[in-house]
């Protein structure tokens, strides 16, 4: 199952990468398949799969409860470290580094590991996780600005996009239209079907071909002690609070693969515009990608 569900995510990361090396794709066009993907495809893909399932009789409260914990758990931890060694200009990024995570590479793990019903109950706690994720980046992002003023704009600004995040309306609209209809009309389903196939090996070949080693070498230690709180303090943080909250079954293995995925490429585009490092940004989302084979493989392996 480990080999099932992994190897096709990081083959298709593998390919991008390729695929840039022979010229094949170029930074034009990824930043267009990023804007197709993000705005169009992926929330188009959640649309459909939350919109057209019922509602969930196992939905949990307490599952909900222990990933938003973990994460800000995690999120004071960056903050003690940056407080101990992180320069300024850098804490930003470190600390997204440490809690952001890759939703692409995650749904295509759980369409493969988990099925449909695995891919609506990841769609809710994505969109549910992503405005308390976001509020915490933009906070500390703008509290160690280099650049303190105009901090309050910066601030309208990251609010602005997260209420508008075309991730979290399909979600909160999926939501509403599964409870008030629940199912499609064939050529709507037969329409999203089709995006939806489109999305996530697009948004794979674009990650991988978006991958750059620039700054890994002087960021090496960073990066990596971001990467150790992303794939190994934050899975068992996550552990914890659910056996302590009774969390289990399909909600455990979600929730565990979720702790395991690498760090977002999102982090580079919000320290960019909030004046962080994004060197540092780029070798967190390197080694970070890298390194999540081994976590998902250890989480695959356990819970899957």
């Amino acid at each position: 199952m480990v080999m099932n569900s992994l190897f096709p995510v990081f083959a298709l990361l593998v390919m991008g990468m390729a695929f840039r090396h022979w010229r094949l794709t170029n930074g034009e066009f990824l930043q267009t398949a990023d804007r197709l993907v993000y705005f169009i495809f992926f929330p188009a893909l959640l649309f459909w799969k939350i919109g057209g399932a019922p509602p969930s009789p196992e939905a949990s409260g307490n599952f909900y409860l222990a990933a938003a914990l973990a994460v800000i758990l995690i999120y004071l931890v960056s903050l003690a470290y940056i407080v101990w060694r992180v320069p300024a200009f850098q804490a930003g990024t470190f600390s997204q580094s440490c809690y952001r995570f890759n939703t692409y590479i995650g749904m295509a793990i759980i369409i493969n590991a988990l099925g449909e019903e695995g891919v609506r109950q990841f769609g809710i706690l994505i969109g549910f996780l992503i405005p308390t994720i976001n509020v915490l980046a933009v906070s500390t992002l703008t509290w160690f600005a280099a650049e303190r003023s105009g901090g309050f704009h910066r601030i309208r600004q990251a609010l602005r996009a997260m209420i508008t995040n075309p991730l979290i309306i399909a979600c909160v609209s999926g939501l509403i239209y599964s409870r008030v209809v629940g199912s499609f009309p064939v050529f709507v389903h037969n329409a999203l079907a089709l995006m939806a196939a489109i999305t996530l090996p697009m948004a794979l070949l674009s990650i991988g071909g978006a991958l750059t080693l620039n700054g890994l070498r002087e960021h090496w230690g960073q990066s990596l002690v971001g990467a150790f709180f992303k794939l190994l303090v934050l899975p068992l943080t996550g552990w914890a609070l659910f056996r302590w909250l009774n969390v289990h079954g399909l909600h455990l293995q979600i929730g565990m693969i979720f702790f395991a995925l690498p760090t977002s490429p999102a982090i580079y585009v919000l320290s960019s515009q909030l004046k962080s490092d994004t060197r540092l940004a780029s070798a967190a989302i390197v080694l970070s990608t890298a390194l999540s084979f081994i976590s998902l493989t250890i989480v695959l392996t356990i819970f899957g």
